[in-house]
Formats: C-alpha cells, structure tokens, sequence
C-alpha cells in the first residue's frame, strides 16, 4: 500500500511544474477578464464622447459647406485588400499607446504623434488613447504644442489620455542597483495602472517597455500587440563598453573591471536571456534603424505573426517642410554663419561633454572663431537640470562661454532658425539609436559631424551617389579635427556636399514613415478582425 503509494507519488512529481504554469496561466487570464469587465464603462463612456464629438464636428463643417485641409472628412486611404478595395477603412477600434512620458519633446514623442496622425488619417473611426504619467497635460493645449513643435496635426476629437498614477515603478531613480531589470518589472506595475483604466482594442507600446507589451499579450491573447523599438534595453553593445579602456564607448565604458563588474555582466547576460524571450510574445515589431533592427533580430529570434519582424520603419523628420523653409543655393551660402549646431536631448547618454571638449579645441584653433549651439528638451524634476547645469560649468572652464549657446525647450521655430543660419551639424553619442537631429541638418543643408557608431554612421551619414555627406569621429580630437575639415573645404565643395546631404534625406520624410506605420497597423487591425469575427 506503501510502496503503490509511493510509486503514484513519483509519477505525479514530474507533472507539478506543468501544472503550476497552467494555474498560474489561468490566474492571469482571469486577471485579465477582471480588468475588461471593470474598465467596460470607462469604455463605453470613452466611446460614446468621441462619437457626438464627431458628429458635432460633422454637424458643423456640413453647416459652413467647409473643411479644413487636415480635417478628419478628407482621410487618405492607404492600403487594399486583393481585390483592390480598401480593406478595414472603417474600423472603429480603440488603439492604445503607451508612452508614459509623452510630454517630453524628444524625438520619440515625435514618433508618438506622427504614428498617431497616420492612424487617424488612416481609420478615421478609430480612437486613439495615450496612456500618460504626464497629469499636468491639456488636450487642447497639447495638440496645438504638437502642431508648433513638431508640425504634426492631431485630430483633437479622437484622441484620448489617460493618466497613469504609478509612473515611479520605471524611473531609474527608484532603482539605485539592477535598474534595468528593476524599470522592467515595475513596467508590468505600470502597466496594469493602464489597463485598469482601459483595455484596448490594439496596445502598441512606443517608448521601449517590452514587458507592459508581453503582459498584455499574457492578459488579453486576443488583444493584437506591437512595439516601436527606438532602443534595445540592452544590447552586445551595452556588454562590450564593459570591457572598453578608452572611456569612448558610452557611459558604461570600463564598467566590467573587478568584482564588481564581473556581478553586472552575469546580470546582464542574464537580462538579456529574459529580454528575448520578452520580446517574442510581441506580435508586430518596428525598428527605427539598421543599428536597432540587428541587435532586435539577434535578442529576440524570427515571429511568425509578422512577415516582417523586425522591419526599419524610419522616424519621421520634417524633411519636406526644412526642404520648403530652409534655401540651400549659392546665395544662401553668403548668410550662413560658422555655427556648429547640435540637436539633441539633455541627457548624460548624448554625450554633451565630448563636442564641448572637441569644440573648445577647434576653438583654439581657429581663425574664424566659431559658435556652438546645443538645443535640445529637459525633462522636468528629473535629473535632466541638473546634467544640464553642469555642462554649463564645463563649457565655462573650457573657456568657451562666450561662444556657447544652451536652448532647452526649443519650439521648432527656433529650431528653424538655427538650421537656417548654422552651417554644421553633430552628434557625440555613442551608438546612437538614430539621430533625428542629423537628419534634420542634412534636410536643412548642414553639414554633419558625427560619431562613428549606430544610426548616423549606418542609416543617416552615408555615401550617396558615391561620394560622402559628412564625417565619423569618435575621440574629442578626431571631432575637433573634422570641424576643422568642414571649415577648410573650398566653398564649391562644401555646396555640393551640403546638396548631396540634402537629396540623401527624402527616405526620411513624414509621408515615408506614415506609409510604413499604416502598412504595419493593417496587420495588427487583421488580426483584430480575426480574433474578433
């Protein structure tokens, strides 16, 4: 009896873990069902708002027999079924973007609200709801700061923010030790904030939180996800900075000497397992480089759900509206100024200190003494004014004060101004994800000085028709050094290279990106209609 016991006992054991992955999978789906059914009348109320909001809307333009250019009657379609019909135009799903920090101004917010005027514009019917930890936001006021900023227009009606109340769990302040692995998991807290507020139709995360986005997969299967990837959290790159000795390879650089550094790579190493297999439970993934794409594709393996895993849908920069506002000719050439310019968040990772130090040694040098301008957004009650404080001190015994220029905040008018009068453009981060601002300077004719690593080396500061657009550099003395190149180019030269630049940017345009954003949304809007039929 004993033994027969025993015997049954032991057959059991190897089943244990099976069964525990199967309660513990029934437990979060069952979550999820509770976070549906509590979120149903914020839903229903959500809905039922932007519905008379369009046709108030609709009641008013039929009135004054008008609508405006960017108005929401006058959609573009884009996409077709086989039979050559528009396919899902009238979907009327909710889409939810997460982006924690959408007021911050940077080059991803920019992607935020260019995907989102390419979704309104593509299904007009759709709602598109932000999940935010910015409280203080407007609508109204926003969507008038995106179009000043930016140049995008937001349908104002069809946009909806919702407001999360435990951002905390994914700054990297809250974590003093194991940030990365800590900001991740407390993503999943700040996740389920949003989803207790709202279940979405489409859950798109564009900010860089994989595991909110394996999460709602493992909440809601039905719920189709995606993921704009502007950065890996960590990446083979990230592992060999530990072993750098030249400090040139980013703020991690010689991280991976004694004990202490032998723990962070294990612990990375073992981060990047869990990372990977994070980001396969995603259905659709966008990469916003070739740099981003290659370490995406190698963490994260092949998906079947999208044909095409992975795929470089590229920022959207205002090419077409620098190409319009800013003249590259021989006259304009008389009125630029020597001012190297340098478009970029206040951050420790941009690397501010190298083109201070690589500029305050060109500065010595020459003769038609230069000016350096570094624009760029500071994060409020974060460590951002602080960063920034202390560059002014650097730039200040470097000897360089008078002929430095901080612009925080800038509105893209300013941001005008300065690509219209500067005559370079750089960037001194390492292993950058892409670099809007390189763009944003070839369109306007500057020419670039960048580091010799990630977008601007492989996607922005390339060869076109055979011949070069700019200059890599990676120490200060090798930026000093091609400041000074641009500075010595006859001016024939420096023209036809300020007009190669300029050509090689129309793969960078606001129409490019929507086009590959709408063609990524189909999918996830099929796979809505399938798991909904």
């Amino acid at each position: 009896m004993v033994a027969s016991s025993f015997v049954a006992t032991l057959a059991v054991v190897p089943l244990l873990p099976l069964v525990l992955l199967l309660l513990i999978r029934l437990s979060i789906r069952g979550l999820g069902w509770f976070l549906q059914v509590k979120s149903r009348d914020r839903r229903a109320a959500i809905i039922t708002k932007v519905r008379q909001d369009r046709e108030a809307i609709s009641t008013r333009l039929r009135s004054t027999h008008q609508a405006s250019e960017d108005g929401w009657e006058k959609i573009e379609k884009s996409g077709s079924a086989d039979s050559g019909k528009p396919m899902h135009n009238e979907w009327e799903g909710i889409v939810g973007f997460f982006h924690p920090f959408c007021n911050a101004g940077g080059g991803g917010e920019r992607v935020l609200w260019a995907a989102i005027a390419a979704t309104q514009k593509r299904w007009p019917n759709a709602i598109c709801a932000v999940y935010t930890g910015d409280h203080d936001i407007d609508r109204s006021v926003l969507v008038t700061t995106v179009k000043v900023r930016f140049g995008i227009t937001l349908q104002e009606h069809s946009l909806v923010f919702l407001y999360l109340s435990r951002r905390r769990f994914v700054l990297a302040s809250t974590y003093p030790y194991f940030t990365l692995l800590g900001q991740s998991l407390g993503s999943l807290i700040l996740a389920y904030d949003a989803f207790q507020l709202l279940v979405p139709d489409i859950f798109i995360d564009t900010m860089g939180y994989a595991f909110a986005v394996a999460f709602c997969k493992f909440l809601f299967p039905k719920v189709p996800t995606a993921a704009y990837v502007h950065y890996p959290t960590i990446s083979t790159d990230m592992l060999e900075s530990l072993d750098d000795t030249t400090g040139q390879k980013g703020i991690n650089s010689g991280a991976g000497a004694g004990w202490k550094g032998k723990v962070k790579r294990y612990y990375w190493l073992a981060f990047a397992v869990l990372y990977g297999w994070v980001g396969r439970q995603i259905d659709v993934v966008m990469c916003n480089s070739t740099w981003t794409q290659g370490h995406i594709r190698q963490l994260w393996g092949s998906k079947k759900a999208s044909s095409t895993f992975g795929a470089i849908v590229y920022p959207p920069c205002p090419v077409e509206e620098l190409q319009a506002k800013v003249e590259v000719t021989q006259e304009s050439e008389k009125r630029r100024e020597n001012i190297t310019l340098y478009i970029a968040q206040f951050r420790p990772e941009k690397n501010h200190s190298l083109i201070l130090r690589a500029f305050a040694e060109h500065h010595k040098l020459a003769k038609d003494k230069p000016k350096l301008v570094l624009i760029g957004s500071v994060r409020s009650n974060t460590p951002d004014e602080k960063h920034i404080y202390k560059l002014r001190l650097e730039a200040r015994e470097l000897g360089i004060k008078d002929a430095t220029t901080f612009i925080c905040d800038a509105p893209f008018s300013v941001i005008l101004e300065y690509l219209q009068r500067s005559s370079v453009t750089t960037n001194g981060m390492y292993s950058e994800h892409f670099g809007i601002g390189n763009v944003e300077g070839l369109a306007a004719g500057l020419i670039p000085v960048v580091h010799n690593s990630g977008g601007p080396k492989m996607d922005i500061v390339v060869p076109y028709d055979g011949k070069p657009v700019g200059f890599h550099a990676e120490t200060a003395r090798e930026f000093a050094a091609a400041f000074g190149r641009v500075a010595a180019l006859p001016p024939d030269e420096r023209y036809a290279m300020r007009l190669r630049g300029r050509a090689s940017t129309k793969r960078f345009t606001e129409a490019a990106f929507a086009n590959k954003w709408v063609r990524e949304m189909e999918t996830l809007v099929k796979m809505h209609a399938t798991n909904h039929p």
